[in-house]
């Protein structure tokens, strides 16, 4: 089942961010607190949204962490519903004994927007499956879940980014007719060359002998 993330299932989503950055090599570079989470997914200005996949048993011996998952970038509570065995609400689905079936995937995306084409997108930040769970359709689920709210959102284009080295993830996406974008690479400022850059904008003191409040550029 694939359905919308809801607050009860915030611990289950940091607990597969923890895993995924783990198989990434970067296990060390999650801070991110469950509180965070909660503020980015749920609160009153979302920054990001949530697609959880589930399953109904979890599979013997396994664990979140480790082995290759289909990784890249998703509605909250206010998401178009996607088609095929999915719930439009939060929060997971009491069955049996009051038991939710486990979180075993999700998906985490955001809006884009483009100016050539004037036209909205999505951008999936993160996409991850346990292990023990991979090959049982949950990737190729939650991605046509994603197609479903782009549709409906009448978004045109649906982007993220891979590893060069996670070769299993990319035959995986070309499976789906998904296309590698050629010419262009990813660049980021962050730390102290970010803070650096912020100071470029703050008004210099006035050295003249004007009544100039100081120089803007």
């Amino acid at each position: 089942m694939i359905r919308v993330a809801g607050p009860g299932d915030v611990e289950a989503i940091l607990e597969l961010v923890r895993a995924l950055a783990a198989y990434e090599r970067e296990a060390d570079q999650v801070t991110m607190t469950p509180a965070e989470l909660q503020a980015a997914l749920f609160g009153p200005i979302p920054a990001a949204y949530c697609l959880v996949a589930t399953a109904d048993q979890p599979p013997a011996g396994a664990t979140p962490t480790g082995g290759p998952p289909p990784s890249g970038g998703p509605p909250a509570t206010d998401g178009a519903p996607p088609t095929g065995g999915t719930t439009a609400t939060g929060g997971a689905p009491a069955t049996g004994a009051d038991r939710p079936p486990p979180v075993v995937g999700f998906a985490i995306w955001h809006p884009t927007f483009s100016t050539w084409t004037g036209q909205s997108g999505m951008y999936l930040i993160d996409l991850f499956v346990q292990p023990g769970h991979r090959r049982s359709g949950h990737g190729r689920a939650l991605l046509a879940a994603l197609a479903t709210v782009c549709a409906t959102r009448g978004y045109r284009r649906l982007e993220w980014a891979v590893l060069d080295w996670n070769t299993p993830a990319q035959a995986f996406y070309h499976s789906l007719a998904a296309r590698p974008l050629t010419g262009w690479s990813t660049w980021r400022v962050d730390g102290d060359a970010l803070t650096d850059l912020a100071a470029l904008a703050r008004p210099r003191p006035c050295t003249g002998t004007g009544t100039g409040t100081g120089d803007p550029s």
